[in-house]
């Protein structure tokens, strides 16, 4: 991975180039909480699928992530600093204006991005969040106490206990997870998603239990396309067949 200085703060990326000539539109994925950009978007074959389709694809751990600097001050986790990244991200690969995707939280720090910075944005692609994304329950409650937590046996909630485990899996520094999760945790304003006047498609699985229900927001953006993933909870959503194919349907038919 290669790194680059946003205000201070060391972030790790990556910049793929298009397996085809026919685009070469830039998107820039961003990831969940306690996730990073391998197991988000290589794992799940987004890389590929999106290079495949003529993309040139732009990943980066989010600070306090995966070989991102690791900051333990929650205010350093605030989301428009956390979504100034990605414009600082493009500015550094002179990227004037891209396509922006999120998981999750990831999804949260593109929907800031899209609306401090319109006039850089093609489109918005929402994964793994629904109504929660202007509810501070788009990260459960009890997170950041789930990751300071001695031993995972101690955490009553099984939900923040998933949290746990998966920050664990990715070998995730439970200090600076824990400290994201206090900074990170604000509500958007409705009133906002109606100023971002790119399109924008929501896919949300059928059994997220952590997303909350996609289709209330589809009268809160000018332009909203709601898909439903069949079957599929909130981290097995993230690869699903459905996702993609309906993600590379929007990016052909969007402006």
């Amino acid at each position: 991975m290669e790194q680059f200085l946003s205000n201070g703060v060391t972030i790790a990326y990556v910049d793929f180039p298009p397996l085809t000539d026919d685009r070469h539109e830039p998107i820039v994925l961003v990831h969940g909480f306690a996730s990073t950009h391998a197991v988000n978007w290589l794992f799940p074959q987004w890389v590929k699928t999106l290079t495949g389709d003529g993309r040139r694809v732009i990943v980066f751990d989010n600070r306090g992530h995966g070989r991102s600097e690791k900051l333990y001050d929650p205010k350093a986790y605030n989301l428009t600093q956390m979504a100034g990244d990605i414009a600082r991200l493009l500015d550094h690969l002179g990227v004037e204006r891209a396509d922006a995707m999120g998981y999750s939280m990831g999804a949260r720090i593109a929907t800031v991005f899209a609306i401090d910075n319109p006039h850089r944005l093609r489109s918005l692609i929402l994964g793994g969040i629904g109504l929660n994304l202007i509810d501070l329950r788009g990260l459960p409650p009890g997170l950041a106490e789930a990751m300071e937590a001695e031993r995972i046996e101690d955490i009553d909630d099984s939900l923040a206990k998933i949290f746990r485990g998966f920050a664990e899996a990715t070998r995730g520094d439970l200090a600076a997870l824990a400290a994201c999760a206090r900074g990170s945790r604000q509500a958007i304003d409705p009133s906002a998603l109606g100023q971002i006047s790119a399109p924008t498609l929501v896919c949300v699985g059928g059994r997220d239990e952590v997303a909350g229900d996609p289709h209330p927001l589809a009268p809160l953006f000018r332009d909203a396309h709601i898909v439903d993933i069949p079957g599929r909870d909130h981290n097995r959503a993230v690869g699903d067949k459905v996702f993609k194919q309906a993600v590379l349907d929007f990016l052909a038919q969007r402006p």
